[in-house]
């Protein structure tokens, strides 16, 4: 039987895929958490069923929700969480913000929200798809993770300009405990990152940072939770800082959701839910300040 915990220097084949899909299970619900908060908000946002996953149609139905007032000559903003289904302040803070916060800028926005871009990861508890790919490394042409495809083929169909894209994702400690040991036996690899930042930073695009945004997001998350402070390196995750809170990495060739879209302004919301300082709502509403931070920079350069 294969360890699909721990490298063995030899990647994984089907046998020991499918051992590792096996050992998933069912945690939570999708439809009590997410489909009936999504049902909820059909009285203020159209709710576009934009597919299903093929693992079980029935069970994990996929929607955006837009707002009704859509007006061509506004901006769009796009904003994404649950692309890793595990991350779950990502899911329920874009929920939040559709709750709470986004008809404020309905009148100077055109919204696009996919709230849970990857149902079967978040009801096991996943970073991967039932095939062990990583939806947020998959967002290219014929993508083989249908997260990743079905999302791309949405946001198409729209036949709108993205502006800007929120995506909205955690850092947590089961990123070492469980997810890099198994990325490090799946591809046979040694895993060198055990670096788990303490509170809140971004990840920006190295090839357009717009720093001046990312900042905005920083300032506005902080007065929710504490931003995470580089380690003695200068650095988070193994990648130097180039502000307080924030990171860039090359997401288009990375394959990375913000990637896709190609958005004049992006960013990668990092929330970190096991600090002993916050709570699940705190992790919620740091996402909400996340994308209210930025969509006000936004207003005031306009």
């Amino acid at each position: 039987m294969a360890d699909t915990n721990h490298s063995t220097g030899k990647k994984w084949g089907q046998t020991e895929k499918a051992q590792w899909l096996s050992e998933q299970s069912v945690k939570r619900s999708y439809h009590q958490e997410v489909m009936l908060q999504v049902e909820a908000l059909s009285a203020k946002f159209e709710v576009v069923n934009y597919g299903a996953l093929s693992y079980d149609a029935e069970r994990y139905p996929l929607f955006i929700l837009k707002n009704f007032n859509w007006e061509d000559s506004n901006p769009t903003i796009l904003i994404t969480g649950g692309v890793h289904g595990y991350e779950t302040s990502g899911v329920q803070g874009a929920l939040k913000f559709l709750a709470t916060k986004a008809e404020d800028y309905t009148n100077f926005f055109n919204f696009i929200v996919a709230p849970c871009v990857s149902p079967w990861g978040y009801e096991t508890i996943n970073r991967w798809n039932p095939l062990t790919l990583d939806p947020n490394r998959s967002f290219y042409p014929e993508s083989p993770a249908e997260e990743a495809a079905s999302l791309m083929r949405a946001v198409a169909k729209t036949n709108a300009k993205i502006f800007a894209h929120f995506d909205l994702h955690e850092t947590t400690d089961t990123d070492n405990t469980v997810f890099r040991p198994a990325l490090a036996a799946r591809d046979g690899v040694t895993q060198d990152n055990w670096n788990i930042p303490d509170g809140f930073y971004t990840v920006g695009d190295a090839e357009n940072p717009q720093e001046a945004f990312q900042g905005a997001i920083i300032d506005s998350v902080r007065q929710v939770t504490h931003i995470a402070p580089a380690d003695e390196n200068g650095q988070l995750i193994g990648v130097d800082i180039t502000q307080e809170g924030v990171i860039n990495y090359p997401v288009k060739s990375i394959f990375l959701c913000t990637g896709f879209s190609d958005a004049e302004y992006c960013t990668t919301t990092e929330v970190y839910p096991d600090s002993p300082l916050v709570n699940d709502e705190d992790c919620k509403n740091a996402q909400v300040a996340a994308v209210v931070g930025g969509l006000d920079y936004l207003l005031s350069i306009r």
